[in-house]
């Protein structure tokens, strides 16, 4: 993944979960996805960056999934 790299999925920039290449990677970076405000950061970085729809709509149901585990 581009920019640091880091064991802990936790620390991801948006960049770093939201560049991988392959499908399945993409998608495993978007599930560990830990609180609310990494979700909108990766939200805000999509948007400006690639803006790909699907995209968009995992990173809306995992924002959902957090907000419904608090």
């Amino acid at each position: 993944m581009p920019g640091q790299k880091s064991d802990d999925a936790s620390v991801l920039t948006p960049e770093q979960r939201l560049t991988p290449e392959n499908l399945d990677v993409l998608r495993a970076c978007i599930v560990t996805i830990p609180d609310i405000e990494t979700a909108r950061a990766c939200v805000a970085y999509e948007n400006a960056h690639q803006n790909r729809e699907p995209i968009l709509r995992r990173l809306a149901q995992r924002a959902s999934e957090l907000r419904d585990e608090k």
